[in-house]
């Protein structure tokens, strides 16, 4: 049986355990000794993700990631009404400790009443809030599990995340020619001035209703009283259309080749990395399946909703495994203001525990 008091607990306990993204250590060893408790064998791989099973073969995968964003060091969780939230001083940690807690939940449950269970496997991923970095790096030999429920959306355990788009990165390196900007001014090439050519030119914002472009990051410049000499420019764009997506690879590298035009003394390079690539779930795909039948035998009408963001779903989906993202009760996530909503952390349970049950 799904304990609620017990559930808010666990979460309660393990929002105080830091882990902003690569200090995960401390959670996974927490995490690793309570799986282990329950009869799990845990592993890790090389890059610190830890995995466990319960050594059956044809299992459900069921993850969640161990890190958090920032300011997400002692944080003091507690619980107003049905609500639990942070002093405010911090984020809560419900992404995605709310998930990890309710994995555990259902486990717990499940291993008290002694039921019958299908065979599972369990993923914890290091580095999610960074862009997928742990999930990319997954051994993935230690994964059978053709089938992923990953809890680690936003809102109810009822909200799937129907699609998610490709994220593609830029970086933009400039080189002018560093000088006394009171002395000699003239004799500089400033590089947050040829920055600032080529930001002008690029897209911002929401272009359409699946495709969004960002600058991030400027960094340039080492102090007032000198041409910058070096600047580099970070920035993002996302679609679940792959023609957009080419258009702006173009468009981008236009702008830097026509400043790079104006500017000939000067050096720019610009580079593109995908960090996770788009799906759109059918209604033929096997994980979406499950989740949806499983909701409604609970009650639980499935709601599917688009996202402009990635999570570990895309890169197992790459790797073969039929993944579905849920809501895992969270609220405001990545800010002051997060909360996790009890009774819809109490359904993800239930649904990780209705999931993994014999009937």
């Amino acid at each position: 049986m799904i304990k609620r008091n017990r559930l808010v607990q666990t979460f309660c306990d393990i929002a105080k355990i830091d882990s902003p993204s690569g200090e995960e250590e401390a959670m996974a060893k927490d995490l690793s000794s309570r799986l282990e408790s329950l009869g799990f064998t845990t592993m890790r791989d090389n890059y610190g993700n830890l995995v466990a099973t319960d050594g059956r073969p044809n299992p459900i995968l069921l993850s969640a990631h161990l890190d958090t964003v920032e300011p997400g060091r002692g944080i003091k969780p507690s619980v107003e009404g049905d609500k639990i939230v942070s002093d405010g001083t911090t984020i809560l940690g419900g992404d995605c400790k709310a998930g990890v807690s309710a994995i555990l939940e259902a486990l717990e449950s499940i291993m008290e009443d002694g039921v019958e269970f299908h065979p599972v496997e369990l993923a914890f991923t290091r580095e999610e809030e960074i862009g997928l970095v742990g999930a990319r790096n997954l051994d993935f030999s230690l994964i059978t599990a053709k089938e992923a429920i990953v809890f680690d959306g936003e809102g109810p355990v009822s909200q799937i995340t129907a699609s998610s788009p490709t994220y593609i990165g830029f970086d933009i390196e400039i080189t002018g020619r560093a000088a006394h900007a009171g002395v000699e001014p003239e004799k500089g090439l400033s590089s947050i001035r040829i920055a600032s050519e080529i930001i002008t030119r690029l897209p911002q914002g929401r272009l359409d209703e699946t495709t969004t472009v960002n600058v991030g990051t400027i960094e340039g410049g080492t102090v007032r009283n000198a041409v910058p000499e070096s600047t580099t420019v970070k920035g993002e764009f996302r679609s679940t259309n792959l023609e957009n997506l080419d258009e702006l690879r173009v468009h981008i590298t236009d702008a830097v080749h026509e400043v790079a035009k104006l500017f000939p003394e000067a050096t720019i390079d610009n580079h593109f990395h995908v960090e996770f690539e788009t799906y759109t779930l059918t209604d033929d795909d096997p994980a979406t399946m499950r989740v949806k039948e499983t909701l409604r035998g609970l009650g639980l009408e499935p709601t599917m909703k688009s996202s402009g963001e990635g999570t570990d779903g895309n890169v197992f989906r790459l790797n073969g495994i039929s993944s579905v993202v849920v809501g895992m009760a969270d609220h405001g996530m990545h800010t002051v203001r997060e909360y996790v909503t009890i009774p819809d952390l109490v359904d993800a349970a239930h649904l990780c525990e209705a999931l993994l049950r014999v009937e």
